[in-house]
């Protein structure tokens, strides 16, 4: 068994108001960058780009392939959006990215993260492992539907959103969609 420790710090803005958490980064020959949802295969700063600002490239860099990471960090600190997952420490049984194949050997205490980030009531999950493992968490029975939120704790709300890896079936524009209602839900405008 080959552990895999998360690569990442946590990405936590004093001024966070949601936190995204999403499963494990996949293999880093798969990353594009240096930072969460990293595999440029992966659709969640397309996802982001178009739903806040009508532009699925706004944090592309199309010819180099790549994500603009500064961008993105740039926007995540002016919103109050955190970033981490559920799993500090894996293993993964297959050399993918895919969650099937990841079993959780350390789970993220994510009380401890919602610490650094008083100011923070909601947490959006990005696939059906992130999603099981927060309920898991907290105690919660099942896990909600697509595009639905429950009741974490008095004052947490959990809000599932579909995975944004284009392995999962849904088109890019409900995805967008789906974003967008949580953002509007918490922000009260897009613009």
């Amino acid at each position: 068994m080959t552990l895999e420790h998360h690569p990442l710090e946590p990405f936590l803005p004093e001024n966070a108001r949601l936190l995204f958490l999403g499963s494990f980064p996949p293999p880093k020959q798969r990353w594009c960058m240096d930072f969460y949802y990293p595999n440029f295969q992966n659709d969640h700063w397309r996802i982001e780009g178009a739903a806040w600002f009508n532009d699925r490239n706004y944090f592309v860099d199309v010819a180099k392939k790549r994500f603009i990471k500064e961008r993105i960090v740039d926007f995540l600190n002016q919103k109050g959006i955190a970033l981490y997952d559920t799993a500090q420490t894996v293993n993964r049984l297959k050399d993918n990215a895919s969650d099937a194949f990841l079993e959780i050997v350390e789970p993220t205490d994510i009380k401890a993260l919602l610490q650094h980030i008083p100011q923070c009531h909601a947490i959006a999950t990005t696939g059906e492992k992130a999603t099981g493992e927060v309920c898991r968490y907290f105690g919660v029975e099942g896990i909600p539907a697509l595009g639905s939120k429950t009741v974490l704790e008095k004052d947490l709300i959990l809000y599932r959103l579909p995975s944004s890896s284009r392995a999962y079936p849904l088109a890019f524009e409900k995805k967008v969609e789906a974003y967008q209602a949580l953002f509007l839900e918490l922000w009260g405008t897009l613009r």
